[in-house]
């Protein structure tokens, strides 16, 4: 086998992207299972917010003209009443908050800032301002005004929004399904025994966990046997999948067959290797219609990788509109070195904007520990070599 020719980390990242082609079909599901889904079409404000004129506060309604006198209070209207304009001269409401406001008045005062009331009559301030304590009528949002849009995530403050309309079916995409896969002989499942010369399979239920934190389920189908011809069964059998994951046998060792394999299945690759440290092996493609990521063995690499390469390319096969991470400016607490001549994918922790490589960004691509005590990742550029205290950098999350 011929070595890879490698892409850069920006390389990488934009192929990922631009792999994602065709449209994830969309369905109609009700509003109170919708956590988490992803918006086929946008949500259009059907009744003003708020529907009609309420009170922000529990005080006394009036003409804004009486200020400073003292007037009669004529009806007391709670949330839930409907009362028609009804004053006389020199009177008012008494009035709680949310309760419709009539049409003859236009000021609001709180209980607190009157002068003077009791059962029957109140006396005004002559400060309070025109439209004081006034909930219009579709000062919110209006008839007609896009509430969400196509690709919006839908979280608990999107269902309070369609609660607010008395929407409750909505529609969204369908859920991706992705296949996770490992390789290798020497894997254990971590419900099974390992001697010493055995590992456990690490990958899969790593790579299982970090997509169900971003939003995505996928199977657990396995580990790949160190065989071509077993290798090829097992993904003519998942083209089903709008995605598979793999881990390992991507490397140049002898027995790393999956490329062989998936291009036996019709596999065509976009990139084969990456200018970064760790996680050199990842490569990416598409399997007629199915996205393929074959990450590293490491579970390190593997992780990160997904992070940065997979999760984006799988929000926008999604139809996720927000599908790039976001970096957040940091200031490096610690100077350390980093290997020139490739990007280093860097570990550590932000705490208050300032960065802390994890172990002065002394670890290997094999350890778990870096990834449980960072909670950020520094991309560097290919040409660093020391990052100086002091420094302003830019950070990814990832917890």
């Amino acid at each position: 086998m011929q070595e890879f020719i490698t892409v850069s980390f920006d390389e990488a990242v934009e192929k990922s992207i631009n792999l994602i082609e065709k449209e994830t079909p969309k369905e109609y599901i009700s509003c109170f299972d919708a956590l988490g889904r992803v918006l086929a079409e946008p949500i259009t404000c059907k009744k003003d917010l708020p529907s009609f004129n309420n009170s922000a506060m529990d005080g006394f309604a009036f003409s804004h003209k009486d200020l400073g006198k003292t007037l009669k209070i004529k009806e007391t209207i709670y949330a839930g009443m409907n009362i028609s304009a009804c004053l006389n001269n020199d009177e008012c409401y008494k009035i709680m908050t949310g309760a419709k406001i009539p049409s003859d008045v236009d000021t609001i005062i709180p209980f607190e800032n009157c002068i003077h009331y009791d059962e029957n009559e109140v006396t005004l301030d002559n400060k309070t301002k025109k439209g004081s304590a006034f909930r219009f009528k579709g000062e919110e949002q209006a008839k007609g005004n896009i509430l969400c849009n196509t690709g919006d995530v839908i979280n608990s403050s999107v269902i309070a929004m369609l609660a607010s309309q008395g929407i409750t079916t909505i529609g969204v995409y369908k859920k991706i399904s992705i296949a996770i896969f490992s390789t290798g002989d020497e894997l254990k499942e971590p419900w099974d025994k390992a001697s010493e010369n055995e590992i456990y399979n690490v990958n899969s239920s790593a790579l299982l966990s970090l997509l169900n934190e971003h939003g995505f389920q996928a199977d657990y189908c396995g580990v790949i046997p160190d065989n071509l011809e077993e290798s090829i069964q097992y993904f003519s059998k998942m083209k089903r999948y709008d995605a598979i994951v793999t881990t390992g046998g991507i490397s140049m060792g002898e027995a790393d067959f999956v490329e062989e394999a998936l291009k036996s299945n019709g596999f065509k690759e976009s990139f084969h290797g990456i200018n970064i440290k760790p996680g050199k092996p990842t490569m990416m493609g598409t399997m007629g219609d199915t996205l393929v990521a074959s990450m590293p063995g490491n579970p390190l690499a593997a992780y990160v990788n997904t992070f940065l390469l997979l999760i984006p390319a799988l929000k926008k096969l999604q139809g996720c509109t927000n599908f790039v991470h976001e970096k957040v400016l940091a200031n490096n607490s610690q100077k350390f070195s980093v290997k020139p001549g490739r990007v280093n994918i860097v570990l550590g922790n932000l705490k208050d904007g300032n960065f802390v490589a994890f172990n002065n960004n002394k670890y290997a691509s094999g350890m778990i520990t870096p990834i449980i005590n960072s909670n950020v990742i520094l991309i560097s550029k290919e040409n660093d070599s020391i990052i100086e205290e002091n420094t302003q950098l830019k950070v990814v999350y990832f917890k």
